[in-house]
């Protein structure tokens, strides 16, 4: 009875070693050691797949099989410049081996030069059988360039090849979702499926395509095949678990979400979905005990903690809340959402002086939302820090140039300050922005409204709107 291939391979690999071992010289075919050297650079044994290429190249000089495979490892430490030389010989030898041209496009890749890369692949693709792997290298090499159309096609064709490729199918998926073609993958996601009806994966993607077009029932009926297909397929269970959420059904996706705990071990996102829908129902009691579930299986999912913090937030609970977000950020000190609700919480609690820190955190850690800039001088307004709340404002000015009621703060806070001339200059401006947005001034400075220029000018855009 013939050995297959991998009884093959074992017993050359245990045949290599031993000979290591012993320092006897044993004779192997080319095949052999290219199956030997391919097992360890598989299998991350780097030093072992570079042993077998010198001995094999001792036994089998003029084997282009090996040599390529010494370019491969050459080119994984990246040691360019010795890879090239070597493939200049071997194009010199066979200048139509595909190979030659796909490490070429490694090469370039790894130097950040895709389209070079690219150019390389389309090469190997002309003097080759249309192989799957040039094509699934080139839908890589798309993506890198962010052309998202060439990739898909790249993908497709790899699709064609092997329907089971299911990372190719994924990255046909990803591709249309970039492209916010969702009526395409659906489309796509169709016809894959009219000769692969149990394909779970599939049936998966088409879902979440639904799921993102709103089309809820359509996903429902996805997810419900996916699980036939593979009644264990988690993600199935999951999303469904998401779309029934989406469609106020809380008591059935809970039991989704369930479904997946009891198939698998618990995740923290399982445990965050459960408690966010006991706290959509009013079970405060199980939604607190999911939360408290969700950091402790995953202390670093941040999610898990706003929750928690949102949660006593809610039930104005703020010495809990900020109780659960400072432990947050002694976890996770680099969070800046951490520190917006850290500073929100502090605010509430009338420690202004905490939140102006918390908000300086906040906008250090890269957090610049417009909200973030506003309630940061507004926290400085009750400090009576009048200067340091006009910084702010200043410099949110800057990330939102067309935002009015950045200009109309400002313009309160100069007048307050005395800034007089600043105060007409910033009022005027938020007018020209956007005069409907008045409102804003006259609620937050109600005081100085009554001032006789700054009156007459009110009443001025008043008029004129009318």
């Amino acid at each position: 009875m013939a050995l297959d291939s991998n009884e093959n391979t074992d017993k050359s690999i245990s045949k290599f070693e031993s000979m290591l071992k012993t320092d006897d010289v044993y004779f192997f075919d080319a095949e052999d050691f290219e199956d030997i050297i391919h097992y360890y650079l598989n299998n991350g044994k780097i030093a072992l797949g570079k042993k077998a290429i010198q001995i094999g190249l001792e036994q089998h000089p003029n084997s282009l099989e090996l040599k390529l495979l010494r370019v491969e490892v050459l080119v994984f430490e990246d040691k360019f410049e010795k890879a090239e030389n070597l493939l200049d010989e071997l194009q010199d030898i066979d200048s139509r081996n595909d190979e030659i041209y796909i490490q070429r496009a490694n090469i370039s890749s790894k130097k950040d030069n895709h389209q070079e890369a690219v150019n390389f692949l389309l090469e190997a693709l002309e003097i080759s059988d249309d192989n799957f792997d040039i094509h699934s290298l080139l839908g890589m090499e798309y993506l890198f360039m962010d052309d998202f159309e060439s990739a898909k096609r790249s993908f497709m064709r790899c699709v064609e090849f092997d329907n089971a490729d299911y990372s190719s199918l994924y990255n046909v998926v990803y591709c249309f979702e970039f492209l916010e073609d969702y009526q395409g993958a659906i489309h796509y996601l169709n016809d894959y499926l009219e000769s692969n009806p149990y394909c779970e994966v599939a049936w998966h993607q088409l879902g979440k395509m639904y799921q993102a077009k709103g089309m809820y029932q359509e996903a429902l009926t996805s997810f419900d095949f996916a699980i036939i297909s593979d009644d264990s397929f988690i993600g199935a269970y999951f999303e469904k678990g998401k779309v029934l959420e989406n469609m106020g059904k809380y008591n059935e996706a809970i039991e989704n979400y369930e479904t997946t705990i009891s198939i698998d071990d618990p995740t923290s996102h399982a445990y965050l979905r459960i408690g966010r829908c006991h706290e959509k129902l009013g079970n405060d009691d199980l939604a607190k005990y999911y939360f408290y579930n969700t950091v402790h299986e995953d202390p670093l999912l941040d999610k898990g903690w706003l929750a928690i913090t949102d949660f006593h937030s809610r039930l104005k609970n703020f010495e809990k809340a900020l109780y659960y977000i400072n432990k947050a950020i002694n976890i996770d000190g680099e969070n800046p959402l951490y520190w917006k609700k850290a500073a929100k919480i502090y605010f509430q609690l009338g420690n202004f002086d905490e939140a102006d820190f918390a908000y300086k955190q906040t906008v250090d850690l890269g957090n610049y939302e417009l909200k973030t800039w506003m309630n940061w001088a507004e926290t400085l307004k009750n400090m009576g820090d009048f200067n340091s709340s006009i910084q702010v404002l200043v410099q949110g000015i800057e990330f939102y140039p067309e935002e009015s009621q950045l200009y109309y703060k400002l313009a309160g806070l100069y007048l307050k300050n005395k800034e007089f001339e600043k105060s007409k200059t910033k009022i005027k401006e938020a007018i020209d922005i956007n005069p409907d947005n008045l409102h804003l001034f006259e609620s937050e400075f109600p005081e100085l409204c009554e001032i006789k220029w700054l009156k007459s000018l009110l009443t001025g855009v008043k008029k004129a709107s009318t």
